[in-house]
């Protein structure tokens, strides 16, 4: 113990102060901050966790494609793979033309209904509700009312 003493006594003054100041400051802010602090800290380990799986990922996507890129076999497949694919579509397309074109063919060549059957229809006994020369813009062919302008000048009151 008395080499402890020793030890700090040989210390300049102005270096224990020092540490007295920053176990001060130190201390007061864990006590003030602590929790958010560890919070934090948490939370960026998680974060730089989660960026380095996705750049992983990204850097291994970019390896891949380089690779697939490169090999001469995988576009040849590639594009035989799209062709067959619009030859398939085309096909379909080809099936559906010809199957509209059948029914057109079949509702040509249906025959029409006799016109013996069809019964005319009767013009109705109704007299219209106007004449003929009715025109609500000038106020011909109308019965008792017809338009007339309004008065000029300040309203009456």
């Amino acid at each position: 113990m008395e080499q402890d003493g020793e030890q700090l006594s040989t210390r300049p003054a102005l270096e224990t102060e020092g540490l007295r100041f920053l176990h001060a400051t130190v201390g007061s802010l864990l006590a003030t901050y602590g929790w958010y602090i560890l919070f934090g800290c948490i939370l960026l380990y998680v974060a730089i966790q989660k960026l380095s799986i996705q750049l992983r990922a990204l850097r291994q996507r970019q390896q891949d494609q380089a690779a697939s890129a490169v090999e001469p076999d995988a576009v040849v497949k590639r594009q035989e793979a799209l062709a067959a694919a619009r030859l398939r579509m085309q096909e379909e397309l080809d099936a559906q033309v010809e199957k509209h074109k059948e029914k057109l063919r079949q509702e040509n060549n249906t025959p029409e209904p006799s016109t013996s059957s069809v019964v005319p229809k009767r013009k109705s006994d109704k007299k219209p509700l106007r004449g003929g020369g009715y025109n609500p813009l000038t106020g011909e062919g109308g019965g008792t009312c017809s338009w007339r302008p309004g008065r000029r000048g300040p309203s009456g009151g």
